[in-house]
C-alpha cells in the first residue's frame, strides 16, 4: 500500500499532461479561477492581513468575486501568498469590482504592504474528470491543499489523454474521500512553465500519512500492467514539476 502522500505525488504526475493536450470546453458551466500570488513585506505583515481581510469582507465576501487567501508554506514559493477570487467564468470578470473605491483601496491599503505582485492567472477546472463534489465552499473543512505544478515536454504529447482518463477513474475508485481536482492554465508563463496544476484537498496533515492502495486499484481499474506503462508515459510527455503545499488563512480571506 502507498501512504497517500506518495499516491499524491504519482497520480498528480500522471494527471498534468492529459490537461495540457486536451482542448479546452466550451462547456457554458465551466468554473474558473483567478490566482494572484504576492510576496508580502514581512516587516508589515500584521497590517497588510488587515487590510487583506478589510477589503476582501468589503468587497469580495461572496459570489464569484469571492475571495479566499492561502499561505504557500513549501516549495520555491514558501512564503508567498495566494489571493484567489472565484469560481467564475469570463463573462464574471467584466462585471468586477473595480470602480466605487475597489482600485483604490487594493492600491493605498494593499500594494504598499507587498513586495511584488509575482503572477496573476487564470485556471480552468476539468469538471467531468474531477472528484470534487463533495467540495460545499467550506475551506476550513478541507484547509490544506497539495499542488503539483507540471511543464509539458515541447511539441506533440501522444499519451497524455490516456493518463489522464487512467488516473481519473482510479481516483474515483479509491476507498475513502479523496476531494481532488485539474486545472489548466489559461494563458501561457514563459519560462515559468506552469502549464497545468492538479489540486488534492486534506482536512489535516495526518492525512498524508494515510495508507492507500493506489498501485492496486490503479491495475484493477485499467488493467494489469498499467501502472508501469504509465510511467513510461510520463517521462515521455514531462519534463519538469515541482510541489506546493498551500494552507487556508480564515482571517486574511475575511469569511
Amino acid at each position: 500500500m502507498f501512504k497517500k502522500s506518495i499516491l499524491l505525488i504519482s497520480m498528480v504526475a500522471i494527471v498534468f499532461g492529459s490537461m495540457f493536450t486536451m482542448t479546452a470546453q466550451n462547456d457554458e458551466s465551466y468554473e474558473m479561477w483567478e490566482d494572484i500570488m504576492i510576496t508580502p513585506d514581512n516587516t508589515k505583515l500584521k497590517i497588510l492581513g488587515e487590510n487583506i481581510r478589510k477589503h476582501n469582507q468589503k468587497y469580495h465576501k461572496e459570489g464569484p468575486y469571492k475571495a479566499t487567501v492561502y499561505n504557500i508554506t513549501t516549495g520555491p514559493n514558501a512564503g508567498k501568498i495566494i489571493w484567489e477570487m472565484g469560481k467564475l467564468t469570463y463573462a464574471d470578470l467584466d462585471k468586477r469590482p473595480a470602480v466605487g473605491g475597489h482600485d483604490e483601496d487594493w492600491r493605498d491599503n494593499i500594494d504598499p504592504y507587498i513586495k511584488k505582485t509575482n503572477t496573476v492567472e487564470y485556471w480552468k477546472s476539468n469538471k467531468a474528470l474531477n472528484n470534487t463534489d463533495m467540495l460545499d465552499g467550506d475551506n476550513s473543512k478541507y484547509p490544506i491543499l497539495f499542488i503539483r505544478y507540471f511543464e509539458v515536454v515541447d511539441g506533440p504529447s501522444p499519451g497524455v489523454e490516456m493518463f489522464f482518463e487512467r488516473v481519473s477513474k482510479t481516483i474515483k475508485a479509491l476507498d475513502g474521500i479523496n476531494p481532488w481536482g485539474v486545472y489548466y492554465n489559461e494563458f501561457r508563463q514563459g519560462n515559468l512553465g506552469r502549464h497545468i496544476a492538479t489540486f488534492s484537498f486534506s482536512p489535516n496533515w495526518s492525512d498524508f500519512d494515510r495508507d492507500v492502495n493506489w498501485v492496486e486499484t490503479f491495475e484493477k481499474v485499467n488493467g494489469e500492467g498499467s501502472f508501469q506503462n504509465q510511467q513510461q508515459l510520463y517521462q515521455a510527455n514531462f519534463k519538469n514539476s515541482w510541489d506546493e503545499i498551500w494552507v487556508y488563512n480564515k482571517n486574511m480571506s475575511g469569511d
